[in-house]
């Protein structure tokens, strides 16, 4: 690669915090899906501050499901809900309509329909019920980090591996990382989900790598490719593999 454009830069880390949250950082985007590779960490950053969250209420006395009620919007609220809107649309649009053009068009109104909020609901449930399991383990804060990064990662790799189904949207306006960035930010999760949780990370990436592999399938099949919706709801399901497989092998 030439040294004009170099595969990695610290600018990318601001990036990707400005792009999946909404903390107040100042960035220069210019570089677009090249610095997708940052992502994961955006997702550590994320994860930490809603662990630290969680780590005060449980230090506070509350019990394990409130803390992991205040860890849930913490996240929610750090990301804008940016993600949790991406599976909203993809369920309304995946399974409302009858064709490619009708799901995108479904998916790209704002409106959300009984697909989505169902989606929501299970999915809300379902990271919360994992959290408030995890809880009594005292590894909040590693959890949070680690599975923050291992749920970005997929994001890149779609994007890399698939072309975007309806060339424009969020997801069209930052480009296409190449493969050697996705692979990086691959690897920046890895060693996160490694420092963070040793050999018990194994479990994790198996099952998120199983969940974006069945995502990409879904994905092509009902509307041949990937938007940003797709890289939403791609997160969320993949944190929600990674905290179900965390409880699998903890208990």
């Amino acid at each position: 690669m030439a040294r004009s454009d170099p595969l990695a830069t610290p600018g990318d880390i601001a990036a990707a915090l400005a792009l999946l949250t909404r903390l107040p950082v100042p960035a220069d985007h210019a570089r677009g899906a090249r610095a997708s590779w940052a992502w994961p960490l955006a997702g550590a950053v994320t994860g930490a501050v809603a662990a630290v969250v969680g780590g005060v209420a449980l230090w506070l006395g509350l019990p394990a499901a409130l803390a992991a009620a205040l860890v849930l919007a913490t996240q929610i609220v750090l990301t804008g809900a940016l993600h949790e809107d991406g599976l909203a649309d993809v369920a309304d649009g995946f399974w409302g309509g009858h064709d490619i053009a009708r799901r995108l068009d479904i998916m790209k109104d704002s409106r959300v329909g009984s697909y989505g909020v169902i989606a929501l609901v299970l999915s809300l449930i379902a990271r919360w019920a994992a959290l408030a399991a995890l809880m009594p383990f005292g590894d909040l804060f590693w959890v949070l980090v680690a599975t923050g990064a291992l749920s970005r990662a997929p994001m890149a790799v779609l994007m890399a591996a698939m072309p975007n189904a309806r060339g424009a949207g969020l997801s069209q306006s930052v480009g296409r990382p190449s493969q050697a960035t996705a692979t990086l930010g691959v690897l920046v999760a890895l060693l996160a989900g490694f420092l963070c949780l040793g050999t018990s990370a194994l479990a994790p990436i198996l099952w998120v790598s199983l969940a974006t592999l069945a995502i990409a399938a879904i994905a092509k099949a009902k509307i041949g490719g990937q938007t940003g919706d797709v890289l939403g709801s791609a997160q969320q399901l993949c944190e929600i593999a990674a905290l179900g497989a965390l409880v699998a092998v903890s208990t």
